[in-house]
């Protein structure tokens, strides 16, 4: 995990939620609170989110766009080429950053290693340094409470907020 930053992304019944916090950091001091670090793709299908350094971050996602416009927006394809690509160059398998990538059918954690992993329940995943107090928090609002998609994200981006010193409670969403 990256002390970057924390994303969020939940892909629900109805829709499809993903959230960042806006705090940059560079070692122990804060660079700037309020960030964007998710954005939308592919004519507003897609939603993805980074974690690691900004300049490699939107070189991925300019790359990543590339490949979605390639497989005609087909998620499943576009990561696995994208993950093949990353890990196949030698310069950009360097780059330190992760990615989440979501629609309404799927979701996926996405490194610069080749992964391409799926979480187990296919709805909630988590990055950054925040994205273990946040994927926690996701979880146990989601089992014992009745909130909507969007806010189930807010509460549990400034839970990790709380708790993590690189998150802030500067949280933005987008969905689907």
């Amino acid at each position: 995990m990256f002390d970057a930053t924390t994303i969020l992304a939940y892909r629900g019944n109805d829709r499809a939620v993903i959230g960042g916090d806006g705090q940059v950091t560079f070692g122990d001091t804060v660079l700037k609170g309020n960030a964007r670090k998710i954005r939308r793709l592919y004519n507003d299908k897609i939603l993805a989110g980074f974690a690691g350094s900004t300049a490699d971050a939107f070189t991925l996602f300019d790359m990543f766009e590339g490949i979605l416009n390639e497989k005609k927006g087909d998620l499943f394809r576009s990561v696995i080429e994208f993950s093949k690509q990353w890990r196949g160059d030698k310069h950009l398998r360097n780059l330190e950053a992760m990615m989440i990538v979501l629609n309404r059918e799927h979701i996926f954690i996405l490194t610069g290693n080749g992964d391409v992993v799926e979480p187990e329940d296919g709805k909630i995943a988590a990055i950054g340094s925040g994205g273990n107090y946040a994927i926690s928090a996701a979880r146990a609002l989601y089992k014992h409470s009745s909130l909507n998609e969007e806010d189930l994200i807010k509460e549990s981006l400034a839970i990790a907020g709380d708790l993590c010193i690189y998150t802030n409670k500067n949280i933005r969403t987008l969905e689907l």
